[in-house]
C-alpha cells in the first residue's frame, strides 16, 4: 500500500565533515543510518526518525542536524497538516493513534501566567545564605488543634507521617515503562536527598528493596506485582485510580518489554502484556474505596500513610473530598499535561484539566469543608522548574510530582516514542544493548544536582517573599499575582490581577 505519510523530519549530514565513521548507524536503535560499503556513504531513512538527537550528540565531527520536516498542504486553518497526516495513519493501519509523553497541545500553562510576590521595606526579605530556611515538609493527616491526655501532657502520637527533606517527589514510573537502570537513578537519588520514588504498578525488583524507606509503592487496577512483602517493602502505599496523560484508560505494557526481570517482578509469564483493567473491579464507589485503604493499613499494621493518585477532571474538588473521607492520607492529583509512556492520542489531547485549576479547587473545597488537615494534597503533570513548585505550594499543594522532568535530567529528549521501546539513551526501554547507555551513577548524580538546585532556588524565592519555612506559604495565596487572566480563572485560582 502506498503510504501519504511525510517523515517528520529531515536528516541533514554535511558530507565534507562526516567522517564515515558509522557511530551514527551503530547507535541509531530506529535504523535511520545506513552504510552503503560499495559507495563508501552514509544514506538516511527519514520516515524512522524521531529526533531524539542520539545521532547529533555522539557524532564526532558534528556533522549531523535534524530538522522538522515541513511539508506543504495547501493552507487550511481547520485542516491542519497534523489532522491530515493523522488520517493518512490511521487509514493505513486500522489502529489508534499512540502518544508518548504528556499534551503537546497549546492550551493555557497557568504556571506562567502566575506571578510572585516579593517583599520591600515593611516585611522585610530573608537571605537563605545567612539565615535559617526550612524546606521539609510534612506528607499525612495532621491533628486540627493540640490535644492533651488525662494528666494535661500534650499527646504527640500522630498518624502514620512522612518527612520529606523537600517538597518533591518522583512520580508513578514502572519498572518495564522505564530500565531498571533508571529505576535505580531514581530509588539513589531518592536516598540521597531524603525524599521519596514511586514504583509504578509495575512491582518492585527484587534489588530495590534495600531502597524502601525512600519508596511508594503503588496498587493499580491490574495488581501487577502486589503481595505482602511488597505492601511492607515501602514507606507509603499509592492506589492509583486514574493518570493525567488518560484519565478513565486502564495501562498496557507490550509483551516485546516483558522479559525475565520484569515477568518476576510483575509476577506475569515472560512475553506477555501487561493490561491493566480501566478500573480497579473492586472499587465502584468512594464506600469500596475505603474499603481497599482500611485493607492496605490492615495488612500494614497502619504503619504506613495511603496515598490515593487521580486524574485532574471535572468535579475533581469533590472525587478529593470523598477520597479524604475514605481515610486516604494523601491524595495526588496529576493535570493532562503529566506524561506517560504511551497513552491514546486522542484521549491524551482532549481529557482531562489543568493542575493549576483542579490543585485550586481541591484545596479550597477542603478548606470550606474544614477537612484540610485530614490528607496531604500532592499535584503532578508537567511541573517543570522551581517556580512551578513555589506556585503549587501556594495555590494549595503540601508537595509535588515529577517525571518528565527527571527524566529529562537523565537524558531524555522528548522524542514521545517511548511506546516503541527503542529509547536511545536507555531510559524507556528494555533493550539490553540500549539500557547499557544509561549509566546509573551519572543518572543519579544529575538528579541529584537538577532537585538540590531547585531546593535552592526554592530558598531564594521564600526568602524573597519574607517567608522562612515553606510550609508558611502553604494556600498562602496573596503571595500570587494573575496577568491575562479572565476573571472566572482568577476566581477559580482564588487569586487577584496583577495591580489590583
Amino acid at each position: 500500500m502506498l503510504s501519504f505519510v511525510s517523515s517528520q523530519f529531515e536528516v541533514l549530514r554535511d558530507n565534507n565533515k562526516c567522517i564515515k565513521c558509522q557511530v551514527c548507524v551503530k547507535q541509531c536503535a530506529n535504523e535511520v543510518h545506513k552504510y552503503d560499503k560499495e559507495d563508501n556513504v552514509i544514506i538516511c531513512d527519514e520516515a524512522k526518525c524521531v529526533c531524539c538527537h542520539r545521532c547529533v550528540a555522539l557524532c564526532p565531527t558534528k556533522a549531523i542536524k535534524i530538522r522538522k520536516n515541513i511539508l506543504e498542504f495547501k493552507e487550511n486553518a481547520n485542516w491542519t497538516a497534523t489532522c491530515i497526516n493523522e488520517i493518512y495513519k490511521q487509514a493505513e493501519s486500522g489502529g489508534m493513534l499512540l502518544s508518548s509523553m504528556g499534551n503537546p497541545k497549546t492550551f493555557p500553562i497557568y504556571w506562567d501566567k502566575i506571578l510572585l510576590n516579593a517583599s520591600q521595606v515593611t516585611n522585610p526579605s530573608i537571605d537563605p545564605l545567612r539565615e535559617p530556611m526550612e524546606t521539609k515538609v510534612i506528607i499525612g493527616r495532621k491533628p486540627d488543634k493540640l490535644e492533651y491526655d488525662k494528666k494535661g501532657k500534650l499527646v504527640t502520637k500522630m498518624p502514620p507521617n512522612i518527612e520529606l527533606n523537600m517538597p518533591i517527589m518522583f512520580s508513578a514510573m514502572s519498572y518495564g515503562s522505564i530500565s531498571k537502570n533508571a529505576h535505580e537513578a531514581l530509588a539513589r537519588a531518592a536516598q540521597k536527598l531524603g525524599i521519596l520514588y514511586n514504583t509504578g504498578e509495575g512491582g518492585l525488583h527484587k534489588d530495590f528493596y534495600k531502597y524502601g524507606k525512600n519508596t511508594i509503592v503503588q496498587v493499580a487496577s491490574g495488581r501487577f506485582g502486589v503481595h505482602l512483602d511488597y505492601l511492607n517493602a515501602g514507606v507509603a502505599i499509592e492506589i492509583k485510580i486514574g493518570q493525567g496523560a488518560k484519565p478513565g484508560i486502564g495501562g498496557h505494557l507490550p509483551g516485546i518489554k516483558v522479559g525475565e526481570d520484569v515477568s518476576a517482578t510483575r509476577m506475569i509469564p515472560i512475553g506477555s502484556d501487561a493490561i491493566s483493567p480501566a478500573p480497579h473491579h473492586d472499587i465502584y464507589s468512594i464506600e469500596d474505596l475505603r474499603q481497599l485503604i482500611l485493607s492496605l493499613k490492615e495488612s500494614t499494621n497502619y504503619t504506613k500513610p495511603i496515598f490515593v493518585k487521580i486524574a485532574a477532571v471535572h468535579n475533581v474538588s469533590a472525587i478529593a473530598s470523598g477520597i479524604a473521607r475514605a481515610g486516604a492520607d494523601a491524595i495526588v492529583i496529576d493535570g493532562f499535561r503529566g506524561g506517560t509512556g504511551a497513552a491514546p492520542t486522542r484521549v491524551r489531547d482532549n481529557v482531562g484539566i489543568p493542575i493549576e485549576l483542579a490543585l485550586a479547587c481541591v484545596d479550597q473545597r477542603l478548606r470550606d469543608e474544614g477537612i484540610r488537615n485530614n490528607i496531604s494534597i500532592i499535584c503532578a503533570g508537567s511541573i517543570r522548574n522551581s517556580a512551578d513548585i513555589v506556585k503549587a505550594i501556594a495555590l494549595g499543594a503540601d508537595a509535588v510530582c515529577i517525571a518528565s522532568a527527571a527524566l529529562i535530567a537523565m537524558g531524555c529528549h522528548m522524542c514521545r516514542s517511548c511506546s516503541t521501546g527503542k529509547c536511545n539513551w536507555g531510559i524507556a526501554t528494555q533493550k539490553e544493548d540500549l539500557v547499557k547507555r544509561l549509566n546509573p551513577d551519572i543518572a543519579y548524580q544529575r538528579l541529584v544536582n537538577l532537585l538540590t538546585a531547585w531546593n535552592n532556588e526554592i530558598k531564594e524565592m521564600l526568602g524573597g517573599m519574607g517567608i522562612n519555612a515553606i510550609d508558611s506559604l502553604r494556600g498562602n495565596r496573596l503571595m500570587l499575582m494573575g496577568v491575562g487572566l479572565n476573571l472566572k480563572e482568577l476566581e477559580i485560582l482564588g487569586i487577584k490581577h496583577a495591580g489590583e
